[in-house]
């Protein structure tokens, strides 16, 4: 014969903080603000998150040198890079989502990803 083993409110009680515990977590963890827009820096076997309303200096190790991306006033931009030709440094300022500058002989890459800016997403160009 089996025995019925009764729930106690105790047990009902950690039951119902486990799981709001659980989902609590959940939400702290993915869960991101509706306006929020990164800055994605990635280098050989390196990658790095910011906000895009940061203020930083990041400095990449590739595989000619150094590149030095600087995030400030809601724009990234590649300061300065071991490349000969410099396309990326004169690729200037982006900060709108979408927008990415790389430095392709130094294999460094940055991009600008999130929720839509409240700027024009457009190119330049199309203007």
């Amino acid at each position: 014969m089996k025995r019925k083993l009764p729930i106690k409110i105790s047990d009902m009680v950690i039951i119902f903080l486990a799981t709001g515990l659980t989902i609590f977590s959940g939400y702290v963890v993915y869960a991101k603000p509706a306006n929020t827009i990164q800055v994605l820096i990635e280098g050989p076997g390196q990658r790095w998150i910011y906000p895009l309303d940061a203020e930083e200096t990041v400095s990449v190790k590739g595989v000619l040198g150094d590149t030095v991306i600087r995030i400030h006033n809601n724009e990234a931009w590649v300061e300065s890079s071991p490349c000969d030709n410099q396309t990326c440094v004169a690729m200037g300022h982006v900060g709108f989502k979408g927008a990415w500058i790389a430095c392709l002989p130094n294999n460094v890459f940055f991009m600008i990803e999130g929720s839509d800016d409240l700027r024009n997403n457009l190119d330049g160009a199309a203007w």
